[in-house]
């Protein structure tokens, strides 16, 4: 019985992946080609597995194992990998509200709030790193750090709690495996973080930082004091000196379960984006 159980998981799950292969197939000339999966995402993720760093030839600043996360989505065309990565960003969100308990009204105001969509339009990435806020740490670590503007705070808020949990020892078991194969990946393509120094002065950077960091320490500190994540992912692009304006959605995840909340902050970012494009 249980053996059969898994085999009809097994083959569900293959038959929801070819279905979203051909529909992705279908759909793939009435979408639009997204900035950030065409001049940067997938020509890294490609030139990975040529075995090359990708950091010498294409203008990255993200994780290696993002990449190799990409990895399948770069090996079809161009633009059917852009639409199964549309596809996962929606699937992600949705997931990910979910286990922060949202309602299914609140989800739908988070998928057509402008910082998602943004993200969607561009063919970002930060549908995978938020899936760091829902994970066991020692694994949620490896995905925030895909994009620290959106989990910064995150990660000293787990060092706080794993401290809280065992001392020293819970400590070395949540931070140990991902300390590892960061230094393994310095040693592979050099310290590739430092890349992000340079994009703190780009005209796109919708950092408030510094004028944010007391919002962003007191956020902090709430989280310390309540055991919350939720206010160190609000915290996240207040102490970030760079953030994209989708970079934000992480503080919409941290409000999620509430309703009203969510719907105030999605009308309040159209307010802005109709307010910055009359003016």
């Amino acid at each position: 019985m249980e053996t059969g159980l898994r085999s009809q998981k097994v083959l569900t799950a293959l038959g929801i992946a070819v279905g979203l292969i051909v529909v992705s197939f279908l759909a793939a000339p009435f979408v639009p080609p997204a900035v950030d999966w065409h001049i940067s995402f997938r020509p890294a993720a490609l030139t990975l597995l040529s075995g090359e760093s990708p950091y010498d030839k294409v203008y990255i600043i993200h994780a290696p194992w993002a990449l190799l996360m990409l990895a399948p989505f770069a090996l079809f065309p161009e633009n059917v990998g852009r639409v199964m990565l549309l596809f996962c960003g929606l699937a992600s969100y949705i997931f990910i509200a979910q286990r922060l308990g949202a309602k299914p009204l609140a989800i739908i105001f988070l998928l057509i709030s402008p910082v998602v969509m943004h993200m969607l339009l561009n063919g970002n990435i930060d549908w995978l790193a938020s899936f760091g806020f829902v994970l066991p740490p020692p694994i949620g670590l490896f995905f925030i750090a895909i994009k620290p503007q959106i989990g910064i705070a995150v990660a000293p808020f787990w060092l706080i709690e794993a401290w809280r949990q065992g001392s020293w020892k819970q400590v070395l078991r949540t931070f140990a495996p991902f300390t590892i194969v960061l230094l393994l990946s310095f040693a592979i393509f050099g310290l590739w973080p430092l890349g992000a120094v340079e994009v703190t002065g780009v005209s796109f950077n919708a950092s408030l930082w510094p004028l944010s960091i007391p919002v962003g320490l007191a956020l902090f500190v709430t989280a310390v004091r309540k055991r919350k994540i939720e206010y160190a992912m609000a915290a996240s692009p207040c102490l970030s000196p760079y953030a994209l304006f989708y970079s934000w959605t992480g503080v919409l995840l941290a409000i999620i379960a509430s309703v009203p909340e969510t719907i105030a902050a999605v009308i309040g970012l159209w307010i802005l984006v109709a307010i910055r494009f009359f003016s």
